[in-house]
């Protein structure tokens, strides 16, 4: 049975955010250009961080002030025990975070000078959330999930939230096509320009039942689809130096937002300043910006 918060005799907490996702080890190499096939290449520099798309999104979603939980696997290694304790040390509650006998997913990362990437991901412990364990999902006001885990977990935190009257956000990456049952289930989509193409665009998730379409447009900002209406986002300019996490830092600080009931229009303005920020600062968790360091971009608007 899947870890819980319940206690006897405790009223259940109540958290702004849930994130059900992937928890990874990144390996991150820093070259002058990325490599053509065949090439090899000296790197410039080598680090390792935390990440993974889910735990990179809580981190985000608990500096910029929510209440956050996680609900993820990693193996029982030296990589699964240091990312339970960078989430324990970011504040957010990790007893839905089950150890399993498969090792802790990897995220392969090569970033250029131009602060371009590529990344291969090795799903590793990812690939048993939800199986052989039951996940009830925690009371929430939001749930965020992205796509690094089995698809029919996803599914089903999506329906559970939905049915608990939480929000439902769905960040589709790795984009891969969605059943329309799945996308009507959430209420906000955000995929990237590239993700949008493969699921269809914004029209057709919106035509199966998505509340509304998050496009975002790195340094162009971002677009909010909806049945009625398209607004665009204006960017924050920064000089980008790794571009590794700006995405999980605009769905992080919109989320967290929405938590916290800020409509989605202002909290998108929010998350284009936090994405931003991101891109200012290498790897993907240490880049990841507190509310704070928003609030004070936003006052230099």
């Amino acid at each position: 049975m899947w870890q819980s918060d319940h206690v006897a005799g405790k009223q259940e907490e109540i958290f702004d955010v849930v994130v059900v996702g992937s928890a990874n080890l990144d390996l991150v190499v820093r070259l002058n250009k990325l490599p053509s096939p065949g090439q090899t290449l000296l790197a410039d520099g080598y680090e390792e961080h935390a990440g993974g798309k889910g735990l990179n999104q809580a981190v985000a979603c608990a500096r910029m002030g929510a209440r956050t939980a996680f609900i993820g696997c990693v193996g029982d290694d030296e990589a699964g025990r240091m990312l339970t304790r960078v989430l324990r040390a970011e504040g957010v509650d990790v007893m839905g975070l089950r150890v399993v006998d498969t090792a802790t997913g990897r995220a392969f990362i090569s970033v250029d000078s131009s602060a371009e990437n590529t990344i291969v991901v090795v799903p590793g412990a990812n690939g048993s959330v939800g199986h052989d364990a039951e996940i009830v999902l925690p009371q929430c006001r939001l749930l965020l999930a992205q796509l690094e885990i089995p698809m029919e977990t996803v599914a089903s935190m999506l329906r559970q939230a939905r049915v608990n009257g939480a929000i439902t956000v769905l960040n589709p990456a790795p984009a891969i096509p969605l059943s329309p049952s799945m996308i009507a289930d959430c209420d906000v989509i955000s995929p990237n320009e590239t993700e949008s193409r493969v699921l269809g665009g914004a029209d057709t998730l919106l035509g199966h039942g998505a509340g509304a379409v998050v496009l975002t447009l790195g340094a162009d900002g971002a677009q909010i689809v909806t049945g009625t209406s398209t607004v665009h986002v204006d960017p924050f300019r920064v000089t980008p130096v790794d571009t590794v996490g700006a995405g999980d830092a605009f769905i992080g600080a919109m989320s967290a937002e929405m938590a916290r009931g800020t409509p989605l229009h202002d909290a998108c303005r929010v998350a284009a300043i936090a994405g931003a920020l991101a891109t200012t600062v290498h790897g993907a968790v240490p880049s990841l910006p507190t509310r704070t360091a928003v609030e004070q971009a936003a006052a230099r608007r």
